[in-house]
């Protein structure tokens, strides 16, 4: 259990926010997106489903014609989830855009509890992109659903001018069913809850700028791009007491905890020493100077769990191919609600903010 902390003498310098144009760093899933969010989509207004998570999940009710549904009965709810894929390269060690695509819509499902049903895409594509390029990306979605049992059902597709598109951009959708009784929420921590993420972190986003800037390692780094359902299920039934899960992916790790945070009004404390980082990634961001807690990932969640369940957690999450690397990173702690903080190596503080522009564009 994390001590009581003092962060009144913590402070970071705010960036500029008064923005007349759209910049790069609105879509890089930190403040500025959120800010984006908030005051031009939602209005200022919150949703009517409460915190922004990573899919809707709504209620099925039975028509009135049929009685409704019987005294006690839940309703049928659905998780429902969109998003836009504009990495760039479109190829890069581990996958592509295509499949990344597709694990990416997934995983949104799945770390709302869901088990994703089907997915539908629509493709943008620039004048002048080589077929024989499109044809692998479409065959590597192919393969991605038929790997994790999710087929692809609908699209749509749209060409514009040379120059206009950067190749090819896809936005996906994706629903689900979620279980009767299930309710995750970032909104939901609570203090004494444990923090668990899947694996190694920044995997995904330190190989699309080793790839994207020509970088070499003595080991070849590949990105993480995988669906998480089968996991997540298998984390479920092991462990129904589980309060939220998230993909970090824009804006990472630091990004998704002060979400949790804000969402559920509490403070979260991390420590360096548990945040598992594969060395040639903490040699990139070192040599890059990037923060690893702000590189996106697209294979990895975090879970928020109750104490007294995190071995369990665990044990289930290491037993998978997705989990091995499962570890305990933090505790969420009653103190400073709002605020993430990370313990270092050396036992200093920092705190750690929402990403405030843009580390790695064109990321997802």
């Amino acid at each position: 259990m994390a001590q009581s902390i003092d962060v009144s003498h913590i402070s970071c310098p705010a960036p500029r926010r008064d923005h007349a144009q759209v910049q790069l760093g609105h879509g890089s899933g930190g403040t500025l997106t959120a800010e984006l969010i908030r005051q031009v989509f939602l209005g200022g207004v919150a949703p009517a489903g409460g915190p922004l998570e990573d899919a809707a999940v709504l209620p099925l009710t039975a028509p009135a014609a049929t009685g409704g549904l019987p005294p006690g009965q839940e309703p049928l709810r659905l998780a429902f989830t969109t998003d836009a894929f504009v990495v760039q390269p479109l190829f890069f060690p581990g996958g592509n855009i295509g499949d990344l695509a597709v694990h990416g819509t997934i995983n949104d499902l799945a770390v709302s509890g869901a088990q994703p049903l089907y997915l539908s895409a629509a493709f943008i594509l620039e004048e002048g992109l080589a077929i024989a390029d499109l044809q692998r990306i479409v065959d590597s979605m192919h393969r991605a659903c038929a790997a994790a049992g999710v087929p692809l059902v609908t699209g749509d597709t749209k060409v514009v001018d040379r120059g206009k598109g950067d190749g090819v951009f896809i936005t996906t959708s994706g629903v689900g069913v979620v279980p009767v009784g299930c309710r995750l929420s970032i909104a939901a921590a609570q203090p004494g809850d444990r923090l668990v993420v899947s694996g190694t972190l920044g995997d995904h986003g330190i190989t699309i700028m080793s790839t994207r800037e020509g970088i070499e390692f003595e080991t070849q780094l590949t990105s993480d791009t995988a669906a998480l359902h089968e996991l997540t299920a298998s984390m479920l039934a092991a462990c129904p007491s589980i309060r939220a899960m998230r993909d970090p992916t824009r804006g990472g790790l630091a990004s998704a905890l002060n979400e949790l945070a804000a969402a559920s009004g509490v403070g979260v404390v991390i420590e360096e020493a548990a945040i598992p980082l594969r060395p040639e990634v903490r040699a990139a961001c070192e040599m890059l100077g990037l923060d690893p807690l702000y590189v996106a990932n697209e294979g990895k969640l975090i879970a928020v769990v109750p104490e007294d369940a995190v071995e369990r957690l665990l044990a289930t999450m290491r037993a998978h191919p997705l989990g091995y690397q499962a570890a305990v990173i933090g505790t969420v702690v009653a103190e400073h609600p709002g605020v993430v903080v990370q313990r270092s190596l050396i036992g200093g503080l920092r705190m750690v903010n929402m990403l405030a522009g843009e580390q790695l564009p064109r990321i997802c």
